[in-house]
């Protein structure tokens, strides 16, 4: 029997809800919400309102501390896109609840723009980093982003800028929905907006200027993209060796010795439910590292910095694990494979012939597939132009049973 209702409301208030979600507020004895959303519904709010607690992470703690009772919850718009229902729905069964969605802010935007929303990019940048746009700059893509505060355009704009979007346009749709509704529109390098609504949401339409850093959305990526020391799984290898990983939406990998961490940015990129922790022992290259989360727009790498196997102590146990450096050091590779899941991918690359006999053993002992990987580019000779090898690599590829 559901005890909870939880209603999306929106800047117009009670007057944008239907009767049953008003009705919905006027029944509950408790009402939760942020401060905002508790003075929309207060002429419908008979019982205890109550806001939201802080830190957020209170507050499914004292809606469940309230089960049983008629309770209900506030939401901006649509709550369960980037909104509080997802959150509850961890917690709560659906039986135990009844939704009314209101039109979310993306929702909004696209209708007053004439944007149709499943050939737009919808990112929430409430609280996240903005850096997760970044893999969505192409030429032409529309993009919807919900921003902190009313310092998130002119960040957002900054970023484009910096990134060689600079003639983008950057629209910024303020209290969508209620009288203090606004729309303007500038071009990202001139951006110089003031007093916006701390609620917005902004409308990106990417418009690059040559140079502009777009990622292709194929592995292997062009090398001169990421910040490294030479020690990086060149463009090629790193491509194949994604491939032998196999990224499974959801997954979590381990990029061991990660050097630039070029493969965990890739396995990232790949969707945006996957996980990845990067293992490396050398300060300057974890660095190097965060560097390239960021400016690749995968923030949430992980970096745990030490040697392996060591360093692997604690980690949670993962799907898939490449071993670029180090592996040749003794227990690595005996713990990786200790810690895969049933079922998961290694991968290993060999650059020296001690490596190579490491995973030869291991080939003999375990099986998988052994692939050799040999590369030339063109270099000149006197006058003329030849092919030079680069260094060949043995990959050990295997399935834990």
């Amino acid at each position: 029997m559901s005890w909870l209702s939880v209603v999306g409301i929106g800047e117009d208030g009670l007057g944008g809800l239907g009767q049953p979600a008003r009705d919905a507020i006027a029944r509950a004895e408790i009402v939760f919400g942020g401060a905002r959303h508790l003075e929309l519904a207060s002429a419908a709010i008979a019982g205890e309102a109550r806001p939201w607690p802080s830190p957020f992470s209170a507050a499914i703690e004292a809606v469940l501390a309230e089960r049983g009772r008629a309770v209900c919850v506030l939401a901006s718009g649509d709550p369960f896109h980037y909104g509080v229902g997802s959150t509850l729905s961890r917690h709560i069964n659906a039986d135990q609840m009844v939704v009314y969605p209101h039109p979310s802010s993306f929702s909004l935007a696209a209708a007053r723009l004439g944007w149709s929303i499943p050939e737009v990019t919808s990112l929430s940048l409430h609280g996240r980093p903005l850096d997760l746009i970044r893999p969505h700059l192409h030429p032409a893509a529309r993009i919807l982003a919900l921003t902190s505060d009313e310092h998130g355009p002119a960040a957002l704009a900054k970023l484009l800028t910096e990134a060689g979007f600079g003639i983008s346009i950057v629209t910024v749709l303020e209290a969508l929905g209620g009288p203090r509704e606004r729309i303007r529109s500038q071009v990202a390098m001139n951006f110089g907006l003031d007093d916006i609504d701390p609620l917005n949401v902004c409308a990106v339409t990417v418009v690059p200027l040559p140079g502009a850093r777009i990622l292709p959305l194929t592995p292997g990526l062009d090398d001169a993209l990421f910040e490294h020391d030479g020690q990086i799984t060149k463009r090629e290898v790193r491509a194949l060796t994604l491939s032998a990983l196999a990224p499974r939406r959801g997954e979590l990998l381990w990029d061991i010795g990660a050097g630039s961490g070029s493969i965990a940015v890739e396995w990232l990129l790949a969707d945006p439910s996957m996980k990845a922790i990067a293992i490396e022992a050398d300060t300057e290259r974890a660095g190097r590292i965060r560097s390239n989360a960021a400016n690749f727009g995968v923030p949430d790498l992980q970096l745990a910095e030490g040697t392996a196997p060591q360093a692997l102590a604690g980690l949670e146990s993962p799907h898939a694990i490449f071993i670029g450096g180090g592996g040749s050091d003794p227990g690595v590779l005996d713990a990786a494979i200790t810690a895969l899941r049933p079922g998961g991918r290694l991968v290993a690359n060999a650059v020296t012939l001690e490596m190579e006999a490491v995973l030869l053993a291991r080939h003999a002992d375990l099986g998988g597939s052994l692939t050799r990987i040999d590369i030339a580019r063109p270099s000149p000779v006197g006058s003329m132009t030849a092919w030079r090898p680069a260094m060949p690599i043995t990959q050990w590829a295997w399935v834990k049973g």
